[in-house]
């Protein structure tokens, strides 16, 4: 049987193609490039976006990969979290596309999907193991129990690490995405230069703060003054980046312990960052780390995990909502 994913939770516009055996027979992405002018997403125009590429985008999908409407076996589409405008953009072209054949639906949790990167990217690599998700919306870290079966130990109690990133570049005056532009700032600079805060590391626990060292950043500019701030903006970023690796390393290690498991993966946008990368594969843990492309949002992911739940039986009703807060560990209401 063919999947055909569709995601739109966010910026990304993704479709693509995935068989039983988890062959990827084709995908395509279209990241929106306009939201760069604002600084930020921009919702009302992400959703016009994806309403503009993604017909065009399916369509040059399934004639590329030389797969016909009838070869589609069922549609696996994001229902949430995210932006919920570009969620019912992306769950109605779901439900008008599988309709005509009455193609089952499988609603996936975007999350589920950043997590099933990991049976994509690291062929053998089976749960258990704990999952460091990490990205523009989240930061948690999962039990990964059995494929379909997460317990989150931790998350954010404020702002997500992603987000953390993007405001911060935004404070320092690079460009949107942050994430990309202070990786790159950072190059060269002396990580050392400020040391910035390492929020909760020892709060016994396995959640995030973000919001102090965003602050603190903040003070550091008012404090040094434009020119210097120039001056020294490698310097800023590479120190800010180094606690944020410092942060999310360390809780993992916590984890790490706490659940006797060395099988990490990390994945989400902010696991593309190369120093997070560089220092992960330090701690002497069997790592999965997925390809870039498979970190930041995309359909790939999504119809690998929609066809796993199909093997299971299960389906979604062609009437199911979005759910723009839906957690990892709960079902979807339909």
């Amino acid at each position: 049987m063919i999947v055909l994913g569709i995601e739109t939770s966010c910026d990304e516009t993704s479709v693509a193609l995935v068989d039983d055996a988890g062959s990827v027979l084709g995908e395509l992405v279209y990241s929106q490039t306009v939201h760069s002018r604002y600084g930020g997403v921009v919702p009302e125009l992400a959703s016009r976006h994806h309403i503009r590429k993604l017909y065009p985008m399916t369509r040059d999908l399934l004639e590329s990969a030389g797969v016909s409407y009838d070869k589609i076996g069922a549609v696996a589409v994001t229902a949430g979290p995210g932006l919920p405008g570009s969620l019912l953009v992306g769950t109605t072209f779901a439900k008008g596309f599988a309709y005509p054949g009455q193609k089952p639906i499988i609603a996936v949790n975007h999350l589920e999907g950043h997590i099933f990167a990991a049976k994509l990217a690291c062929p053998g690599f089976e749960p258990p193991f704990l999952a460091l998700l990490v990205s523009g919306g989240h930061t948690d870290i999962v039990m990964v129990r059995r494929w379909g079966e997460y317990e989150v130990l931790g998350s954010t109690r404020d702002d997500a690490c992603g987000e953390a990133f993007d405001k911060v570049a935004k404070i320092l005056g690079l460009p949107y995405p942050g994430g990309p532009q202070i990786q790159k700032c950072a190059e060269g600079g002396d990580p050392q230069f400020i040391n910035f805060p390492r929020a909760m590391l020892k709060s016994g626990d396995f959640d995030f703060s973000f919001s102090g060292l965003k602050t603190a950043v903040l003070n550091l500019v008012y404090r040094m003054g434009e020119d210097d701030v120039r001056r020294h903006l490698a310097d800023i970023c590479a120190s800010f980046q180094e606690a944020v690796v410092d942060t999310l390393v360390g809780k993992l290690r916590a984890a790490v312990s706490h659940c006797s498991t060395d099988r990490v993966a990390i994945v989400g946008g902010v696991a593309a960052n190369r120093r997070l990368r560089q220092v992960a594969s330090q701690q002497g843990w069997k790592l999965c780390i997925p390809p870039i492309k498979y970190c930041t949002d995309n359909a790939t992911v999504i119809a690998l995990a929609g066809a796993f739940h199909l093997r299971r039986g299960e389906k979604t009703p062609y009437d199911f909502m979005i759910n723009p807060a839906w957690r990892l560990s709960e079902k979807l209401e339909t």
